[in-house]
Order: C-alpha cells, then sequence, then structure tokens
C-alpha cells in the first residue's frame, strides 16, 4: 500500500506544481482582489471539497459514509448525478435521475467482477431527466473491488471519464487507510485480551491461593479478598469502551495491589500521591495496570528483599503526568530497548510494548513511555496523558461496587 501510495503522490504534486506555476506566470492581481490567479483559486476549492469528503471515507464504505461524502465527489466532478455502491447495492445517489439505481446495479456485474472501468448510455423514458450517461470508475482495496462509483452525466465525455477514474483511485486510497486503521485496531484490541489472558492464569491462581489459605484462619479477610478479586477481575475483563478514567484505573490498581499485599505481606509498600484534579482524565483502558503490575513483577518476584512502590499522578497544565517508580531488580536498558521493538519477548514482557504502542497510537509519538532504569536500579516509568485529545472520550462507564 505505501508504494502506491507513493506512486499516486508523485503522479498528482507535479500537476499541481504546474497549476501553481501556469497561475503565476498568468496572474491578473487586480481583477481577483487578493484572492489568488485563477488556476490558483480553483486548486485551493478542489483541495478543499476533497478534503471535506475525507473524514466520511476513512471510515470505510457503508450507507453513512456513502452519504456523508457524495455531494462533495459530485462536486468534484460537476455531473448531474452521482452514485457509490458496494457489490450488492447502490449505498447513496446524489442529484437527478435516481430511477436509474437498478439500471445501474444491472450494468455493475462487469467492472465489479474484471475491476476495469467502463461507460455506458442510459435508457431513460422521462422526457425531462438530464441523466443520459454514465461512467463506472471500481474502487479497490488491496486488489479486491469493493464496489464502484459512478458519475452520471447529459452525454459521453472523454474528460468525465478520466476524471472519474482519478476521484475513485483517491477514494480507494481512502478506503484502504480506513483498512489499515481497522487492521491497527483489531491488532491493539487482540493485544488487550492477551493481556487479559496474560493476567488470568498467573495472577488468578496465585490471588485465588491466597483467599483460600484465609478461608478457615480468618474468614472475614478471605471474604474482602474476594470482594476485591471480583471487582479487580470485572474491570480487566469488561467489554465496552476503548478509553476510561484515571479514578476508574486507579481504583482498579488498589483492588490489585490489595491482593499482592495479602500474599506478599509487609515486603510490599505502596505510596500514592495522587492530585484530585487529574481523576477525570480520560486514558486507553487497561493502560496503567500493567505497569504497576510490571513493578510488582520486577520489585518483588523472585527474591526475598522488599519493595517499595510509589505511584503518582500530578497536574502539569495541559497535560497529567503518571510516574510509577519501584526499587527492584530494574533491567539492561538494552534489552529493554528490544522488548519495546518487540525484538525481545521475556515473560510478561507484552505489557510494556502494549501500553507503549497504545500510548503513541491514542496521543502521538511524543507521549509513548519514558522509562529510566538499569541492572540492580529499580524501574521509573513516566506517562504523559494530554487532558484533551480528539477521538479520545468515555463511551461507557463502569459503575464501581
Amino acid at each position: 500500500m505505501s508504494g502506491f501510495l507513493a506512486g499516486l503522490l508523485v503522479a498528482v504534486l507535479p500537476l499541481l506544481a504546474a497549476g501553481f506555476w501556469i497561475g503565476r506566470r498568468t496572474a491578473r492581481p487586480a481583477s481577483l482582489a487578493g484572492l489568488g490567479t485563477p488556476v490558483e483559486h480553483a486548486t485551493f476549492e478542489t483541495l478543499h471539497t476533497a478534503s471535506l469528503a475525507t473524514p466520511p471515507l476513512r471510515a470505510g464504505l457503508t450507507e453513512e459514509t456513502a452519504g456523508k461524502s457524495a455531494r462533495k465527489l459530485r462536486s468534484l466532478l460537476g455531473t448531474d448525478a452521482l452514485c457509490l455502491t458496494d457489490r450488492e447495492q447502490v449505498l447513496v445517489w446524489d442529484g437527478a435521475g435516481a430511477h436509474h439505481r437498478t439500471e445501474i446495479m444491472e450494468r455493475l456485474t462487469g467492472p465489479l467482477d474484471t475491476g476495469r472501468g467502463e461507460a455506458f448510455p442510459l435508457t431513460c423514458d422521462t422526457p425531462d431527466c438530464t441523466v443520459r450517461w454514465a461512467v463506472v470508475a471500481p474502487l479497490t482495496v488491496d486488489d479486491r473491488v469493493h464496489g464502484a462509483l459512478v458519475a452520471c452525466a447529459p452525454r459521453e465525455s472523454a474528460v468525465l471519464v478520466r476524471a472519474a477514474g482519478e476521484v475513485a483511485r483517491w477514494v480507494s486510497v481512502q478506503l484502504e487507510l480506513a483498512d489499515l486503521d481497522q487492521s491497527r485496531t483489531r491488532l491493539i484490541e487482540a493485544e488487550i485480551r492477551a493481556l487479559r489472558a496474560q493476567i488470568s492464569p498467573h495472577f488468578i491462581f496465585n490471588s485465588l491461593a491466597v483467599i483460600a489459605s484465609f478461608v478457615r484462619t480468618d474468614p472475614e479477610r478471605a471474604r474482602e479478598l474476594l470482594l476485591e478479586f471480583a471487582d479487580f477481575t470485572r474491570y480487566s475483563f469488561r467489554r465496552h469502551g476503548d478509553f476510561t478514567t484515571l479514578a476508574d484505573e486507579l481504583h482498579a490498581i488498589d483492588h490489585y495491589l490489595a491482593l499482592v499485599r495479602a500474599r506478599f505481606g509487609d515486603r510490599l509498600s505502596v505510596t500514592l500521591q495522587i492530585a484530585p484534579e487529574v481523576l477525570p482524565v480520560a486514558l486507553p483502558f487497561l493502560c496503567l495496570q500493567p505497569l504497576v503490575e510490571n513493578a510488582v513483577k520486577h520489585g518483588l518476584e523472585g527474591k526475598a528483599d522488599k519493595c517499595h512502590i510509589q505511584i503518582t499522578a500530578q497536574d502539569a497544565g495541559a497535560e497529567a503526568l503518571v510516574v510509577i517508580e519501584d526499587d527492584g531488580a530494574g533491567m539492561d536498558p538494552g534489552l529493554l530497548r528490544r522488548v519495546l521493538a518487540r525484538e525481545a519477548s521475556p515473560t510478561g514482557g507484552i505489557g510494556l510494548s502494549n501500553v507503549d504502542d497504545r500510548l503513541r497510537q491514542t496521543y502521538g509519538d511524543d507521549h509513548g513511555l519514558v522509562i529510566e532504569t538499569a541492572v540492580g536500579a529499580g524501574m521509573k516509568i513516566t506517562v504523559r496523558l494530554p487532558k484533551y485529545q480528539p477521538g479520545v472520550h468515555l463511551t461507557g462507564r463502569l459503575t464501581p461496587r
């Protein structure tokens, strides 16, 4: 796909540059009152119209997205009518001649099967219908035809055939990017499931063993721990919402630490310093808990020493600054780099790389994990969470017990 996009840019940019140069050479500034030359103005209008059609198409080819983009696409081509189809039906018809829907779909069998454009006359018994000719341009993603763009006009036009083909290729690029976005989202969801699976066997077994140890000696303590366990697993395995609040994530971490303390006793001490004003900040679901689990794993398991974990969340203007620090075994910086790059996968390593990837995808590359560590020197992980980011919002809330 990257080669296709690069080729498209190579083909389009010289045309825009040539148009800009010609416009500059033929400029008549006085007649346009500072709005630029006719070529510059036309180029701007074309790019602006295309940009307005882009957001819906980046969500894929559906009736809703087609309906939002069809009018802008028809404006680009300047035709009497335009329709977008999938392989089964007309998704939207914009302009005159909507009674040609059935005929259009009947004529699409060949283009949809071969992936080649086609132009043909339309049959019509309506005297005042201006739609007499159709140009079909297939919409393809990864060499698979997903549908077609059909431009309708009063008469045959070679220019319209070429223009419809170019617009269809541009639409296909947007659909290919939408497919890439969906694939990336599916990958992230799969890794969240992997995180949950990672939590399940190891943590669940140890937690249930600890609870069982209190059943006879301290039934009330066993009951409290069972409720902590139920609340933590309920949060970790919830099915709705890509994002949660810092308050809910810390609430789940508190349940997790209660179970860990029951297992390790006074070997573990935890200090929390949380600024109340950052509690409503939204962040990717199950984002901080794996970092705390990493601190416990490297701080306690496999050694007899005590471990101290400090969790702070501070207001830093436009961001919330979350720091998770432990005084445990630490990690070799070279190994850490390989873990984050997915070149090495020690036990539980998916936690750090998954969280780092999701933060970068959500907020940009400059918001990945900042990790300070060395062998025997513990680990300090810093997370910067913007208080506002387009697309980051809560789609549902899990009501605490």
